[in-house]
């Protein structure tokens, strides 16, 4: 049996299955085995982990373990009661309109990041004046249709991982920010902060930054100094936001103060610290990456609540999944009719009736007619029974976006 237990009863002959830290978003250590020595359990200790999961049925048992079904029927409690609240926003574009406007403005953001990357590479001053009028437009898409940015991250490669993460980001802090109301310049700052949040990993040498093995403790702390390096490049430029400095200074602070490059805890973390944390661990455990498998969208949600409290804030996790939705674009959920289906757009009234592209019945195990269906449609029979995972029926979600 898989349980969870809490590292303070990790002992000598347990079999690790999972050490439950994925919130540490360049981590390449993801140990599996029997622990056979102390020393193996205070290394697991300095990575800050305060839960695993162990497999009982392959090493000693734990009486503090929590067997993963009933984790996980826990997250999924949590996870309904989050998205029973009622949704953040509003759309004024269609997706099919609002889509031709945010491919153009995503590739841009992509290259602006890129072009600023070369630079610091180069050892040029940092020109923020495109990345000031890119913060603009990915606010102004974000606020007449959010699912159409939300539809292009999910559809990228893990070879340009960097660049679309930066965007990605600054797409979900756009997102966060709408939801929580903040001013159009100082969601502006935000937006900018985590397109640039990365910036600094440009001074982190190839070989550890695109290393597709573990990291030695060694390699692992030269790869922490970027988030120092994006602060200090940033505070260095002239015209800087103040608020842009803390999101790419802070966005791997933790509430426990295992996080870097301060140790900040609580609320020492500024608001923009604590949502852009949340943002960048959502992104980096839903992507495909050359060590690290994705998971699905509300896989993604579910870490994030099991996370809250020692790493993440609690309460602002709950808003990120009000205004991301409880099904957020991209997950697959099957229908109770035994269709699966996409979700192409949220609901701007009931975060459990969004619009899904069927295109599978898992009963006839067949191929249908691809067809998309706003499942809050008066007459509408169907409802979503469950999201489930892509790879279980072979299907990549990526073709029936955008």
């Amino acid at each position: 049996m898989i349980k969870r237990i809490p590292f303070s009863a990790l002992k000598v002959g347990m079999y690790i299955t999972d050490l439950n830290n994925d919130w540490i978003p360049h981590n390449t250590n993801r140990r599996r085995g029997v622990i056979r020595n102390d020393e193996t359990v205070e290394k697991i200790g300095r990575l800050g982990v305060s839960q695993v999961y162990i497999d009982t049925t392959r090493g000693i048992d734990c009486a503090e373990g929590v067997p993963v079904t009933d984790v996980d029927s826990d997250n999924e409690k949590k996870l309904q009661a989050a998205g029973a609240l009622s949704p953040t926003g509003k759309v004024s574009a269609s997706l099919e309109e609002e889509l031709r406007i945010a491919l153009q403005t995503h590739q841009e953001a992509q290259n602006a990041v890129g072009s600023l990357m070369e630079d610091v590479k180069k050892g040029r001053e940092l020109d923020l004046a495109p990345v000031q009028t890119l913060a603009d437009n990915l606010r102004s898409s974000v606020f007449r249709n959010q699912n159409a940015l939300v539809c292009l991250g999910r559809i990228r490669e893990k070879d340009n991982y960097l660049l679309q993460h930066s965007v990605n980001l600054s797409v979900l802090m756009s997102i966060f920010g709408k939801s929580m109301y903040q001013p159009d310049d100082s969601l502006n700052q935000v937006i900018m902060g985590a397109l640039l949040h990365d910036i600094g990993k440009i001074l982190t040498p190839d070989d550890i930054l695109h290393k597709p093995g573990r990291l030695t403790p060694e390699e692992f702390a030269v790869m922490k100094d970027h988030a120092r390096h994006s602060r200090d490049l940033l505070q260095a430029t002239e015209g800087i936001g103040e608020l842009t400095v803390l999101t790419a200074a802070q966005h791997h602070e933790r509430m426990d103060g295992t996080g870097y490059p301060e140790g900040l805890k609580g609320e020492a973390i500024s608001v923009y610290g604590r949502m852009v944390a949340i943002a960048d661990v959502y992104d980096a455990i839903t992507s495909d990456r050359v060590y690290h498998k994705g998971m699905t969208p509300s896989q993604g949600l579910k870490k994030l609540l099991e996370w809250s409290g020692d790493h993440l804030d609690p309460e602002l996790v709950r808003q990120f999944i009000r205004c991301m939705g409880l099904y957020p674009v991209g997950s697959l959920v099957l229908l109770e009719s035994g269709r699966l289906g996409v979700v192409v757009e949220g609901n701007n009234d009931d975060q459990r009736l969004p619009a899904v592209k069927v295109m599978y019945h898992t009963r006839f195990r067949m191929p249908i007619t691809v067809e998309t269906i706003d499942l809050a449609r008066p007459g509408n029979q169907d409802r979503i029974e469950r999201a489930v995972d892509p790879k279980d029926y072979a299907i990549d979600v990526r073709k029936f976006l955008g």
